[in-house]
């Protein structure tokens, strides 16, 4: 549990520019607009699973997560939203988003089991998401870029909190 907070303190060091990894790489599109404030509290509950076991079927720290109920738990605990307890349904949620629009907090969709919107996590910024990924595994943050994830992405969703 120390090193989740250790994650989250750098993260949010990275985030409030107090910390760089160098320059940014050019962007072939416009920026997309600035997120709302209100996004970085799902962020902030996405980093706080940081390290939680994989369970399938899992929807809390407590018993461990599944990588849809994950999603779920950090919506519902940041923003009062209740999404879809699977990938199909929840990846019909919100609008959907490219990657190059991705903001903190959007979901992103995966084929890992030869079926469509079969995995989730949820983007973080810096072109890495957190997502729970399988058993025998903690929830954890990995590159968008990985040659795994490339291959088998499946689209993103933004969904935006409560006014």
């Amino acid at each position: 549990m120390q090193s989740n907070w250790l994650y989250l303190i750098a993260f949010v060091l990275l985030i409030d520019g107090c910390a760089s990894l160098g320059p940014a790489p050019p962007v072939a599109s416009p920026a997309p607009p600035p997120a709302r404030a209100e996004r970085s509290e799902a962020l902030l509950q996405a980093l706080l699973a940081l390290g939680v076991d994989y369970r399938y079927g899992g929807k809390s720290p407590a018993t461990g997560f599944d990588c849809s109920g994950l999603v779920a738990y950090v919506y519902r605990e940041a923003w009062g939203v209740r999404l879809p307890p699977n990938t199909a349904a929840q990846s019909q949620a919100g609008v959907p988003v490219s990657l190059a629009e991705l903001q903190a907090g959007d979901l992103v969709f995966y084929n890992t089991q030869k079926q469509p919107f079969s995995h989730v996590g949820i983007y973080v910024g810096d072109g890495k998401f957190v997502h729970a990924p399988k058993t025998g595994a903690q929830v954890r943050i990995e590159s968008l870029q990985g040659s795994y994830w490339v291959r088998r992405f499946d689209g993103a969703r933004r969904i935006e909190p409560p006014l």
